[in-house]
């Protein structure tokens, strides 16, 4: 085998042991995530809420947001703060 070959051959091993390791931090990082997503989603069961129907329930959640901020302004006097401006 000439020095050229082997020169090439542990660069080969060289980047197949970084593959490896970035393997194992990558399988770790899935795990992570795996149980990142089950603990949100034991959340989301604790809040009553299934989750197939969060878009929905988002969305039901900023339009009673919206609703109770008009209702608040109603409610605020206005004309006061704009005296108050002026």
């Amino acid at each position: 085998m000439s020095l050229e070959q082997e020169k090439e051959l542990n660069n080969l091993k060289e980047n197949l042991e970084k593959m490896k390791g970035l393997k194992y931090k990558a399988e770790a990082k899935i795990e992570q995530l795996q149980k990142r997503k089950e603990e949100i989603l034991d959340e989301i069961k604790k809040l009553q809420v299934n989750p197939d129907d969060l878009e929905g329930e988002i969305k039901k959640l900023e339009e009673e947001i919206s609703n109770l901020l008009e209702e608040a302004k109603k409610h605020l006097p206005l004309e006061i703060l704009a005296k108050a401006r002026s």
